[in-house]
Order: C-alpha cells, then sequence, then structure tokens
C-alpha cells in the first residue's frame, strides 16, 4: 500500500484520477497544510506529499516539511501549473523533489513513483565546477547549487545549457572534507539560469558522503 497526502484547497479527481494516485493500493489523505502533513507523518509511514502549487504560500508549506525532522525524509512533488515551470522555482528552493506538470502526461506515473524512492534534498549554496560533453565537450564553467540529493542537483549558472546534454562536475559541500566528483546530464530546464541535473556517476564514495550531508540539516 502506498501512502500519500495531497496538500491541496480541492479535490483533485478531476485532474489526477487517471494516475497512479487513484489507484486501489494508495492511500490517499488530502490536507490543507504543513500541520496536517506532520500529524499524518507521525501517525504512520508517509511515501509522498503531493502539493498543488495553486495553494496559497505552497513554497512556504514544503519549506516547513523540510525544516521538520519527521517529514524531512519523505519526497515531496509539487504540481506545475506554470506552463514553462518558471513560477515554481520558489518550490525547489524550499526542498521540493521535483514538479510534475499538469495536466499528467504519458511519463507522469513513471517518474512519481521514481521520486517515491527519492531521498530528501537539502537546500544548500556552493559552487559547481563543471565542463560540457558531447559535441561542446571541454567547455568549462562555474554554476552555484541551490539544493541537492543523492541523484541530482538544481544547479544556477550563465551558461545556456540544453536538456539531455552530458557534463562532468566536481564540487564541495560546505563542512565536507574532500570534493565530489563524477557526470552528470541536464534532465530540465527549469528557466533560463537554472536546470536539473542527474548525477549518472558518482566517483568513490561520493554518494555517501552526499547522503550523509543532505541528511545532516536543513538549508545553509
Amino acid at each position: 500500500m502506498i501512502r500519500v497526502v495531497i496538500v491541496a484547497a480541492s479535490d483533485l479527481a478531476p485532474e489526477l484520477g487517471g494516475t497512479i494516485l487513484f489507484r486501489h493500493n494508495v492511500k490517499r489523505l488530502r490536507v490543507s497544510g504543513a500541520e496536517e502533513v506532520k500529524t499524518a507523518a507521525d501517525q504512520g509511514r508517509l511515501d509522498i506529499v503531493v502539493v498543488d502549487t495553486a495553494m496559497r504560500g505552497a513554497a512556504a508549506i514544503v519549506a516547513a516539511l523540510r525544516q521538520d525532522p519527521i517529514t524531512r525524509p519523505i519526497a515531496i512533488v509539487a504540481l506545475g501549473r506554470s506552463e514553462f515551470g518558471f513560477d515554481h522555482l520558489d518550490l525547489l528552493e524550499a526542498g521540493a523533489n521535483a514538479i510534475l506538470p499538469l495536466p499528467p502526461g504519458h511519463d507522469w506515473d513513471d517518474r512519481l513513483m521514481r521520486l517515491i524512492h527519492v531521498p530528501v534534498r537539502r537546500a544548500t549554496r556552493f559552487p559547481v565546477d563543471m565542463a560540457l560533453e558531447g559535441l561542446r565537450s571541454g567547455i568549462p564553467f562555474t554554476g552555484r547549487a541551490l539544493n541537492l540529493s543523492v541523484h541530482g542537483l538544481l544547479l544556477e549558472c550563465r551558461q545556456p545549457l540544453q536538456v539531455g546534454e552530458d557534463l562532468r562536475f566536481s564540487f564541495e559541500m560546505p563542512g565536507v572534507k574532500g570534493g565530489v566528483r563524477g557526470t552528470g546530464t541536464v534532465v530540465r530546464a527549469i528557466a533560463a539560469r537554472h536546470f536539473g541535473v542527474e548525477l549518472t556517476h558518482v566517483e568513490d564514495d561520493g554518494r555517501v558522503r552526499i547522503k550523509r550531508y543532505v541528511e545532516s540539516g536543513g538549508p545553509d
């Protein structure tokens, strides 16, 4: 049984009724704020929290969930209602794992299921050294990580990037000795200077150290 809390002002069945969220093996609870999510989490395991961006103060709700030790480890997905997702950058910075657009597309359920098993992101700010591979191989640039998880990061940079491009990365997390290196792929263009990067390969024990860093606290 998958346990889901939906933070929304109204019933979302008309929009999400055809998704995995409304299958027989999913237990849903609709609430209107962060405190109700915390109560539900305190009463038993939650697999994912879905936040409707139409909710007033949606980013504040996400931030409150990330700041509470009970709800911090739970994956959070926000329902995108902006055509390009630019209006929802604050949700990612607050700690949402991803923005899933409405109406749901063909890969919507697959993305949601992956998120159920994604560890919490940590809001942070530190420089990331990058170099493009492929057709633009070798072009170096420096960006800034706005949040980080074991599997990806939200990158802010001036270098124009394209979804699907591969790159090499190197960074040091605040307060953590030693650098993390590996390769990644641009999987999402959120705005002109903000990109979602999947960490496809991390050298040595990098993922272990990222996990410890992510789980060790809130925003830096």
